[in-house]
């Protein structure tokens, strides 16, 4: 089959759309990641067994179980139950829930890197837990975490095309629409490798500037 290239003009919009919702669905998926990543480190330190145990024990559910799967699980499982979502919703929400789980062990490393010196002056200045959380530990933590979370964050966007199993229409739903409609694979399936390449080589850019802006930590 020959390269069309008056076809490949006549798909690109429908392509260019997926490729918003694939960004759409990155975004929102890795500030939610980073929320419940946070979340799931500052629970597994409470000092309420119960809480952290509990917590540790989903977070590792989620951890060794297929974002596919669970993608399945709250697209088509929670409408039995009454929960019913918008694909793009739940995609984004599987995406999140999936990678806090790794985000999470991120900040744990972070947190732990801090100088136990600090938690010893915020002591000594009678700073309450949450002053010493937002005012100390957070700030010295996050910065170096950052080359890291944006490296799982990149990884997530290479797996949305998980997201047309439940019918979000990104750009891989949007290919595979195109191209048996047309009954030709090869433009729409090629043009979705060149638009993860170039996303992602930009990606890598950043991440590297990220890993020198933030990748050392001064003491």
């Amino acid at each position: 089959m020959e390269w069309d290239w008056n076809f490949v003009w006549e798909i690109m919009p429908t392509l260019i759309q997926g490729v918003k919702i694939t960004i759409l669905a990155t975004l929102l998926g890795s500030v939610l990641a980073a929320i419940v990543g946070l979340a799931i480190a500052l629970a597994r330190r409470s000092p309420n067994k119960a809480l952290s145990r509990t917590v540790g024990f989903l977070a590792e559910f989620i951890r060794g179980t297929p974002l596919l799967v669970q993608l399945y699980f709250i697209f088509y499982v929670l409408p039995d139950i009454g929960i019913l979502l918008p694909p793009l919703v739940a995609g984004v929400i599987g995406l999140g829930l999936h990678y806090g789980t790794y985000t999470a062990e991120v900040y744990r490393a972070g947190i732990d890197n801090v100088p136990r010196g600090q938690w010893e002056a915020a002591k000594a200045c009678n700073l309450n837990a949450r002053q010493t959380w937002t005012h100390i530990i957070i700030p010295q933590a996050i910065p170096p975490m950052i080359p890291a979370l944006a490296n799982y964050f990149i990884a997530m966007f290479k797996e949305t095309p998980l997201l047309s199993a439940i019918t979000v229409l990104e750009l891989m739903n949007q290919a595979k629409s195109v191209a048996n409609t047309y009954y030709r694979y090869v433009e729409p399936m090629t043009l979705v490798g060149a638009f993860f390449l170039v996303i992602s080589l930009f990606s890598v850019v950043l991440l590297r500037w990220l890993e020198r802006r933030y990748g050392k930590i001064e003491r």
